[in-house]
């Protein structure tokens, strides 16, 4: 029995020490599953935040600057970008048209062969492009060698003869013992001599060819050694001052050649465009018809050569027209193209700017009237337009940017 009673408290303790084990365990559990839902609730914030601020970012896309194109302002020095800010200006209505460059008349002459004979330089210097002076012999022709003999020793030799008969025959004419009849006749001989001497050019021993004017060789037709008859061309001679443009236009602009003032043109092996006012140059004629067998009708200018153009060279024509006003105009330059469409490149602000497209118009090769895209006061990039393309390429706003109107 006393057994009992003292086995009765150690069952109690075990109990208990296990009901606090158990007690203990459930509130490890409990702290547990808190800190756990603490940590999902702090994520669920964060998440929460993220997507907000990712909200933000679309609003201003929203706002359209999403397509803004950035370049830095010190990048825009670096390369010297210009703007145009656009507003109505007076331009033309444009006819295209290809043409030809050449010589004014009375600008150029062909030098041709007095006599028959054997070409021989007067030096080296005698080479195309080389500049001589009035009166200088270029070459001289010699037959001498040839079974007609030189006709320019013959030449000599009539005049020397005619020459002496004429000193003598005004000596005796005098105390008349010759007829006046008589003198005159050979006053005549020796004048025709003269003047055939002098024709040729010859010095008894072959034909001096002279410059007939100061200017340019622009051609030598013929080498040392060459054979020649007499006329044939032996080189052009050029003062290179003034051209004539001549405009091969078609038939179907027929009509709005009474209306054409001005011309600008370009050539094949330069892209500056030329103005023809800008050249003291002025409209000579237009054709009343077409060329024979052709489609086309001349329009003819004249215009100062300032020693860029060379003549002869074959050139597109903007023939400028009717007047157009209020019109809007950029340079070609601002221009570019892909796949057909046109674009121009506008600045927002000190290093925004956004790509538009155009509707091009008539151009007279250095400036493009554009028919829609923009408006009056954009402001057009001129220069440094691939700079701008290729920061659009790049497809990145630098970090910190604000566009504010």
């Amino acid at each position: 029995c006393l057994f009992n009673i003292k086995a009765i408290p150690m069952k109690r303790n075990i109990l208990l020490t296990i009901t606090i084990l158990s007690y203990i365990l459930w509130s490890c559990s409990g702290s547990s599953h808190t800190d756990g839902e603490a940590h999902e609730h702090s994520d669920h914030i964060e998440e929460h935040d993220h997507e907000h601020s990712e909200h933000e970012g679309h609003d201003h896309e929203a706002e359209g600057h999403g397509d803004e194109i950035i370049l830095k302002k010190a990048e825009a020095e670096a390369i010297g970008l210009t703007t145009k800010t656009i507003k109505p200006e007076k331009f033309h209505s444009v006819i295209p048209c290809s043409g030809t460059l050449s010589a004014a008349q009375g600008d150029e002459m062909t030098v041709v062969a007095p006599v028959s004979g054997v070409v021989s330089l007067a030096g080296r210097h005698i080479t195309d492009g080389s500049q001589v002076s009035k009166g200088c012999v270029l070459l001289r022709l010699s037959a001498q060698k040839l079974a007609a003999g030189d006709p320019a020793q013959r030449a000599h030799i009539d005049y020397e003869t005619a020459r002496k008969a004429y000193d003598r025959a005004s000596e005796l004419v005098k105390d008349q013992i010759i007829s006046r009849q008589e003198y005159e006749r050979i006053a005549k001989d020796y004048e025709t001599a003269r003047l055939a001497y002098e024709a040729i050019g010859g010095n008894g021993t072959g034909s001096a060819v002279q410059a007939p004017m100061s200017g340019y060789l622009k051609n030598i037709l013929v080498n040392d050694g060459d054979f020649v008859e007499m006329g044939q061309p032996l080189m052009t001679l050029s003062q290179n001052r003034r051209l004539q443009l001549r405009a091969e236009v078609p038939q179907r602009y027929y009509k709005a050649l009474p209306t054409i003032a001005s011309a600008h043109f370009k050539t094949s092996y330069d892209d500056q465009v030329y103005s023809l006012d800008q050249l003291n140059g002025k409209l000579l004629s237009y054709g009343r018809g077409s060329l024979a067998g052709g489609a086309y009708v001349p329009v003819v200018f004249e215009l100062d050569n300032r020693g860029d153009v060379v003549p002869g060279a074959c050139v597109e024509v903007y023939l400028l027209s009717t007047p157009v006003d209020n019109a809007l105009v950029v340079p070609v330059s601002a221009l570019t193209e892909e796949q057909g469409l046109y674009f121009v490149y506008l600045r927002l602000d000190e290093e925004g700017y956004k790509k538009q497209e155009v509707t091009l118009g008539d151009t007279d090769g250095a400036n493009v009237r554009i028919l829609s895209g923009l408006h009056e006061g954009d402001r057009v990039v001129t220069r440094g337009v691939y700079q701008v393309k290729l920061a659009a390429h790049s497809g990145v706003i630098p970090e910190g940017h604000s566009h504010n109107h």
